[in-house]
């Protein structure tokens, strides 16, 4: 008798819906956290951002299922440097998105992450050349069009909200290629990125551009850096025990939660304008992401064909 897969137990499917939303909601939710530290410049942000995370999955590895991923695949120089490539892939999208947020465009990054789905689609036929259904066609023309709506404004492209989904899709194709746990992974990543980050760190203290350790005592500002590790960790964590515990089809719908949630921040908590073109631009790509909902719904139904 095969094992039961433990998205088939009711337990751990509430357990990966309960894990899944709150993963997406910290997600939706951490623009907040970053307009607290408006002050920082990114670079700087993302710099901090690099290294108590990896510090803090060091820790979670350390007491947990231990670093015998890490080091198999740290021994294999090809794929090493694929997780360093996947690395530079984070670090600019962290940039566009910190960037974004405190510089009052957080519906931009918003718009990023409702693409991304998408765009997802378009990578695997492109790179893994997956068919895609006729509806699945129709998706990604209507979110091409919502793109092109923006892309008429007086001002410029969308390119944080392009940047954002492009390194994130790319990356996101790396490391489902790469043979990882989502800890071992970002831990691999972190410690990647962790050399130039404080490097530019001792470079601004010299400079006495710093904006950590500056006062006397430990400031506020010092703690919200420092909280960046978490911040950066335990959603990419909860989304792990979502993934492992849930079908597609779920994961799917619950991925919206976190541009809906940046969305609704960015229009009622920080009032960023919301004129008739970017609405525009907004309702094609959501009437794109129905289209893809409703395909993959479909094709969920579908009983498996039957083994010959």
């Amino acid at each position: 008798m095969k094992p039961t897969h433990p998205a088939a137990s009711r337990e751990n499917t509430r357990l990966g819906i309960a894990a899944g939303i709150a993963a997406y909601s910290i997600w939706g939710l951490v623009p907040i956290f970053f307009k607290q530290v408006a002050e920082v410049p990114a670079t700087e942000i993302i710099a901090h951002r690099v290294v108590w995370a990896m510090l803090l999955m060091t820790l979670l590895l350390g007491f947990g299922r231990g670093f015998g991923d890490a080091l198999r695949l740290a021994r294999q120089p090809a794929l090493l440097g694929r997780v360093a490539l996947a690395a530079g892939l984070v670090v600019a999208n962290w940039l566009a998105f910190v960037w974004g947020v405190n510089n009052g465009r957080i519906m931009e990054t918003a718009l990023g992450y409702f693409v991304l789905p998408l765009l997802n689609v378009a990578l695997g036929v492109v790179v893994l050349h997956e068919r895609m259904r006729p509806l699945q066609w129709v998706a990604i023309a209507l979110a091409g069009v919502g793109v092109a709506i923006e892309a008429t404004r007086a001002t410029d492209l969308p390119w944080i909200a392009l940047l954002l989904a492009g390194t994130f899709g790319i990356y996101g194709l790396m490391r489902k290629q790469l043979p990882l746990d989502a800890a071992s992974g970002l831990f691999l990543e972190t410690v990647c990125m962790t050399p130039p980050a404080l490097a530019w760190l001792a470079w601004i203290a010299y400079g006495g551009e710093a904006h950590f350790g500056i006062g006397n005592g430990f400031s506020a500002t010092d703690l919200l850096l420092v909280l960046t590790g978490p911040v950066t960790a335990v959603p990419l964590l909860l989304f792990a025990v979502a993934a492992r515990r849930l079908p597609l089809s779920v994961m799917a719908f619950l991925q919206y939660f976190a541009p809906s949630i940046s969305f609704l921040v960015a229009l009622l908590v920080y009032h960023e304008p919301l004129d008739l073109r970017r609405l525009a631009t907004f309702a094609a790509i959501w009437l794109g992401l129905a289209v893809y909902s409703a395909d993959l719904v479909k094709a969920m139904s579908r009983p498996a064909p039957e083994a010959e």
